[in-house]
């Protein structure tokens, strides 16, 4: 699994994020913290699952689905000003790498059915 890169990038992320996320206000810790954090776990399942299975289009297509949701996410919170610019701005550059591998991913499923 190490060698699959759009894992490593997805991991290295949510390492970022988790920092990112301590300086949350105290009464978003245990909400809207968790809700991102459990995405991102979300996300990084689907990794692994798909990369397990035969049949990966519908996975992928759950596992970008996941991605954007995570991205709206903190868009969200940089707009609540829970989260400073500078952090949003990396984890945003983070998450933009994972969506283009997934979006590579995609396309060579569908070259290959």
């Amino acid at each position: 699994m190490e060698n699959l890169i759009v894992y490593q990038k997805t991991y290295d992320m949510i390492q970022y994020g988790y920092q990112a996320l301590k300086q949350f206000p105290r009464s978003e810790k245990h909400t809207f913290a968790a809700e991102i954090k459990e995405a991102m776990i979300k996300l990084l399942k689907l990794i692994i699952i798909t990369n397990k299975k035969y049949y990966k289009k519908t996975t992928l297509r759950e596992m970008d689905t996941q991605l954007e949701l995570i991205t709206t996410y903190i868009r969200l919170a940089k707009d609540l000003e829970f989260l400073p610019f500078k952090k949003y701005g990396i984890w945003s550059e983070k998450l933009d790498e994972v969506g283009k591998l997934i979006g590579g991913w995609m396309k060579t499923i569908e070259k290959k059915q």
